[in-house]
């Protein structure tokens, strides 16, 4: 009779793996590197408001000046792209939004003064009217309607625009239905075909765009909500719907909005669709991991564990305000 052979308990032992810093490394399913990091910077043209962001500890509205230093840290540090996001004078935005595609508005100087300084750093920009809105919507609004084509139409002048003034990825963020291929067929036909989309394809109706409005002077300003146009945050096959829509009409890239709460929302995308996948970890989540870890609530490492949380849900890149910190952490 054969003796069974027992396999001494336990027979796996998994602590194995994790037992010196260099075996966790080469077991790591999922690594952060400055690659994966697009830095958004706010640029003001009101004198005097520039300075940090009482909402976003650490976060700072910039003059042009302190675009280009900005520019030149991030190209520094290895970040491959900043995105740009204009803070514009209460008083000179209309309900007609014409001042969005005006060559020399703040985000198109902006533009100009980063390229300016560092031309091999990819510079994104927003395409929405809000920053150039009286009544704060990221479309036209007629008798409390959003008009989805009019829009449209407004966001490839801006978006023109953006592309004279040397942006290399227009991130549109509207949610307007049809706004891509109406873009990508304008790039096109403008002559900017290398000029790439990366999609706000499922920006959700979120509460937790609160200390952004307030670094684009935009807190208590909106006129109603953005309900009508942002995806329910309770619908994830909806969300899926307008990932799969913005490709087909010619997105390069695609991104969801807001970020950790919306892990699944990643995971699932990158799985169905295999395109490039980013997120937007917005100020809100900012905020909370920023004020706890200034409060000693939280250590510094929850920063890397968020964004470490971004990649295994299948991010090839984050949107992060921690973007300069994180760079100089990984430089060391």
């Amino acid at each position: 009779m054969t003796t069974p052979i027992i396999a001494p308990f336990p027979a796996t032992r998994l602590r194995r793996l994790r037992r010196t810093p260099s075996i966790r490394a080469m077991v790591s399913e999922v690594n952060l590197t400055t690659d994966n990091l697009i830095w958004p910077i706010f640029v003001t043209e009101i004198a005097g408001a520039e300075g940090e962001i009482p909402s976003m500890p650490g976060v700072e509205r910039l003059t042009l000046d302190g675009a280009k230093r900005a520019a030149e840290r991030a190209a520094q540090l290895g970040i491959p792209a900043i995105c740009i996001f204009p803070h514009s004078d209460q008083d000179l935005k209309t309900e007609t939004c014409e001042r969005a595609w005006d060559p020399d508005n703040i985000g198109n100087l902006a533009i100009r003064a980063v390229k300016e300084v560092a031309p091999d750093l990819t510079v994104m920009t927003d395409i929405a009217l809000d920053p150039y809105n009286a009544n704060g919507h990221d479309g036209i609004v007629v008798d409390g309607e959003i008009l989805n084509d009019e829009t449209v139409e407004a966001l490839v002048k801006m978006a023109l625009a953006q592309a004279d003034a040397g942006a290399d990825l227009l991130g549109p963020s509207d949610m307007m239905d049809g706004r891509i291929a109406a873009l990508r067929m304008a790039l096109e036909s403008a002559g900017h075909k290398n000029v790439a989309i990366l999609s706000y394809a499922a920006k959700f109706a979120s509460a937790f765009y609160g200390p952004f409005r307030d670094a684009v002077g935009a807190s208590g300003r909106l006129v109603g909500d953005k309900k009508t146009y942002q995806v329910n945050p309770a619908n994830r096959d909806e969300a899926i719907r307008c990932v799969a829509r913005d490709l087909a009409e010619g997105a390069d890239m695609v991104m969801v909005k807001p970020g950790m709460p919306y892990l699944d929302i990643c995971r699932a995308v990158k799985d169905q669709f295999g395109a490039p996948t980013f997120a937007y970890q917005v100020s809100g989540e900012y905020a909370m991991l920023e004020g706890a870890i200034r409060n000693g609530w939280l250590s510094r490492d929850a920063m890397f564990e968020s964004l470490l949380c971004f990649r295994r849900a299948g991010c090839d890149g984050v949107l992060t305000y921690f973007a300069p910190l994180v760079a100089e952490a990984l430089e060391k």
